[in-house]
């Protein structure tokens, strides 16, 4: 698992969460600040880019280069009515690019740079990659992110590339809620078994910038996603805007003063508004809003509490109850049906939000889950669902397409030019097979037919090509596979060309069907069919319907066939000789023209991301040099001062200099040496380091010789101890000869003199002189004299000589009994 790391990422409009499938279960991974929460901003500064907690710090100083709220801005033109709304409420500058997008105008090493938000995008998940690299100590590719659920598919597509520039292989899109549901699921024991009725669930999702409402149906084993419902312009922002509202009015009428006409006071009244409504979720009393040096150096001040907050946001809280009611409708549940209400995101932690849903559902709002850290959690299980590297419990997990989808297409011959092939809430992961007859290249173009939150309804187009009329001049059957893939993005995933041929020499009948469709065909649907081919060919095209296994990917087959074998008998019960008809698959080259970066524009913004981290490599390697010689010089002029550890160790005139020198060198550092490459750093420390390290040598070495010169002694010690016990007869030693004992002795003497020479020499040299003898010689010496004499008073004693075995005799002149002549005792 170690090796194979597979994390689940949160992606939220002010904050992000990662979680890890570990062994042991999921985890949530806390950033470089210790905290779980990493914010979803991104800012530039004249040398580097700064991301997450760091850019959020400094948002208030740097807010012209700080981007946030661009989750909001993915995959979106700057003319959408949404942007335009949007574009009020952020300090940094917007314009529009060349190709109508967004572009997002910051100043990055000193130069105007304009990045769209799917590179802002990228940027975070940069940070987060690297956040979840160092937690875990292994490279991280494979992710699932979570996306909200009433993202179209231009914007799922802009989240897809955002993370390829990242260098993320993304397995999934996966819907916030249905994340949510599976991180509830999985764990449930008592659910029905999958022949029962399923228990109904309703998870509300309300969260800092959008509001989502899910139904799910649980069995044992199984998740199926009943409906959606969806606010994207209802969250915890539009409370703070409501607030923001209503103390800037307060402070024009007290104060005197406009927080709108200061993007910087807004901005810090948003931020107090914040942990107001936070205390006001915990106390129903009057709380105190105060701001220090607010605008023109003044202070401000201001109180309000719950059920005057409740008023003020009345019509949000009003939003929040028709999407409530509207899940109902969407998924034909009756408030009974439910079996539980399950909040996550932080703004259900309003009371009057838990009001409204208790009015709505009838029952009390259940906090089962986690409501900061639950979406990252799923994603992180269903991310170990995908990997092969990782064994999980078996749990299906069938999502919904919340959108109804029509496909339109070049008219031929009378016939109809559209169908819808995806009604709302449709099962997702899901294929169907669309089978027309053409003899010459179409079109077919997909639209969302329903009321979507995105200003064109335009999926995408497909232009068919390589379709030609058959040798008679007849049409074609070409069959399309149109897919709701495992992202949730509509596309026309594939088209073949259906060739038959009629061998009359073969005696079978052989009809040529994709293999995989009829494997999957065998599962799920049957055909559906609207008359006859004719017909078909003036109506529209055959469908069929596919079930995708969403724990698969994409088939990729060139040719296929497969034979199918039957007899035909004529009318009179005579065998008539059969034909084969061979049916051969072709596929054909398709156009795709839909939302997201052509391969040229990703690999031009991967190569640019690529040269930006390497710029922040080369920072944080200059500023980690930086900070380490300004470490240096504080921690040795420090430790320089009277009373302190070093000070004792250098010369009088030689501390002088060397005190001046670190002065002279701190003021450099914050003068001229304020912004040097990373080797003038470096070179400075190394120079330093050889007159700064000698001194701190001399000071370990004043503490560790004492311990080596009376580890020294009690080596002495032991041997005299040996020798007077040999002196005193001891058996241990008797062994031992004289000549030995004297090399014990005098190797004891000769080390004693130089032990008290050392001593005595070393207690009359200054501390800031070199020592003449050093811990390291003190060892060597004692190493040196226990070679002489361990080996002697170790020495074994030799073995005595057994005696070689008597033969007396008896008393009568015979010999004794033994064991080779046994006695009468031995024998009966």
């Amino acid at each position: 698992m170690a090796a194979m790391s597979v994390i689940g990422i949160d992606f939220g409009n002010e904050s992000c969460y990662i979680a890890v499938a570990k062994a042991g279960g999921i985890e949530t991974i806390a950033n470089d600040y210790s905290l779980r929460g990493t914010p979803s901003c991104v800012a530039f500064s004249p040398k580097n880019r700064i991301l997450g907690v760091a850019a959020k710090n400094q948002m208030v100083t740097n807010m012209k280069n700080t981007v946030f709220g661009f989750k909001r801005l993915l995959g979106r033109k700057f003319s959408d009515p949404f942007v335009q709304k949007e574009l009020k409420h952020i300090p940094f500058k917007v314009e529009q690019r060349p190709d109508g997008g967004i572009g997002i105008k910051i100043n990055y090493l000193g130069e105007d740079n304009v990045f769209s938000p799917e590179q802002i995008t990228a940027m975070l998940f940069t940070k987060l990659k690297d956040i979840a690299t160092t937690a875990l100590q292994t490279q991280i590719n494979d992710c699932v992110i979570s996306v909200p659920s009433y993202f179209t598919n231009a914007e799922r597509n802009a989240l897809l590339d955002a993370a390829a520039i990242a260098g993320l292989n993304v397995l999934r899109l996966m819907n916030e809620t249905t994340a949510t549901a599976l991180s509830y699921g999985i764990y449930k024991q008592d659910l029905p078994a999958p022949e029962e009725k399923p228990r109904n669930v309703v998870f509300v999702d309300f969260g800092h910038s959008s509001l989502q409402v899910s139904a799910c149906a649980f069995n044992k084993g199984k998740l199926r996603v009943l409906a959606t419902a969806s606010d994207p312009q209802c969250g915890g922002r539009d409370i703070d805007m409501g607030l923001a509202e209503y103390f800037a009015q307060d402070f024009i009428t007290r104060f005197k003063l406009d927080a709108r006409k200061n993007q910087r006071a807004y901005l810090r009244l948003l931020q107090e508004i914040e942990k107001l409504k936070k205390q006001m979720s915990a106390n129903s009393t009057r709380l105190p809003l105060n701001i220090e040096c607010f605008m023109e150096e003044r202070d401000v001040s201001g109180d309000m509490q719950r059920a005057q907050m409740e008023q003020i946001c009345a019509e949000t809280f009003t939003r929040v109850e028709r999407t409530l009611r509207a899940i109902l409708h969407n998924a034909k549940l009756r408030p009974e049906d439910i079996y539980s209400v399950e909040i996550v995101g932080g703004s259900t932690r309003i009371p009057a939000v838990k009001g409204l849903i208790e009015q709505v559902f009838g029952k009390h709002a259940s906090t089962t889950l986690n409501q900061d850290e639950a979406v990252s959690r799923g994603c992180a299980l269903q991310c170990a669902m995908l990997s092969p590297a990782v064994r999980v419990r078996e749990f299906s997990v069938t999502d919904v397409q919340p959108y109804a989808v029509r496909l339109a297409w070049d008219a031929a011959r009378g016939e109809d030019t559209d169908m819808e092939v995806f009604p709302a809430f449709h099962p997702a992961p899901f294929s169907k097979m669309l089978t027309f007859y053409r003899k010459e290249p179409f079109t077919v173009s997909a639209y969302y037919s329903d009321q979507v939150p995105y200003p064109d309804t335009f999926i995408g187009q497909w232009h068919i090509k390589d379709v030609q009329p058959t040798s008679e001049g007849e049409s074609q059957k070409v069959k399309l596979k149109v897919r709701v893939n495992i992202h949730g993005i509509i596309t026309v995933a594939s088209a073949s060309l259906v060739e038959k041929k009629q061998d009359a020499s073969q005696t079978e009948s052989i009809e040529m069907e994709n293999a995989n469709e009829n494997a999957q065909n065998n599962q799920d649907a049957p055909m559906e069919t609207n008359g006859s081919p004719q017909e078909q060919q003036q109506n529209g095209p055959e469908t069929q319907e596919v079930r995708e296994d969403e724990m698969k990917g994409e088939p990729q087959q060139k040719q296929s066939w497969t034979q199918k074998v039957g007899q035909w008998f004529s009318g009179d019960k005579s065998k008539e000789k059969p034909k084969k008809v061979l049916v051969k698959t072709i596929e054909l080259p398709i156009d795709a023209r839909t939302h997201g970066f052509s391969q040229q524009e990703l690999n031009a913004y991967v190569e640019q991301e690529g040269k930006m981290q390497a710029q922040d490599r080369q920072e944080k390697e200059r500023a980690d040099a930086r900070n380490a010689l300004e470490e240096y010089v504080y921690e040795l002029r420090g430790k320089l001062s009277e009373g302190e550890a070093l000070h004792d160790f250098v010369a009088e005139d030689q501390r002088t200099r060397l005190v001046n020198q670190l002065d002279s060198l701190e003021q450099w550092l914050y003068d001229e040496g304020e912004d040097q490459n990373r080797q003038v750093y470096s070179d400075k420390l190394t120079e330093l380091k050889t007159e700064g390290e000698p001194i701190k040598q001399r000071r370990l070495e004043f503490e560790l010789r004492p311990g080596a010169l009376d580890d020294f002694a009690l080596a002495i010690q032991l041997a005299n101890k040996a020798y007077d016990l040999y002196k005193g007869g001891d058996a241990k030693y008797s062994h031992l000869s004289e000549a030995d004992i004297q090399k014990v002795v005098e190797a004891s003497k000769n080390a004693l003199n130089w032990l008290e020479s050392a001593r005595q020499t070393l207690a009359h040299t200054p501390r800031y002189q070199v020592p003449p003898h050093t811990t390291h010689q003190i060892r060597q010496e004692r190493q040196n004299f226990e070679n002489i004499v361990n080996p002697i008073l170790n020495k074994p004693k030799p073995k005595e000589k057994t005696p070689p075995p008597s033969n007396p005799t008896a008393g009568d002149g015979q010999p004794a009994a033994s064991d080779s002549q046994p006695s009468e005792m031995d024998v009966e």
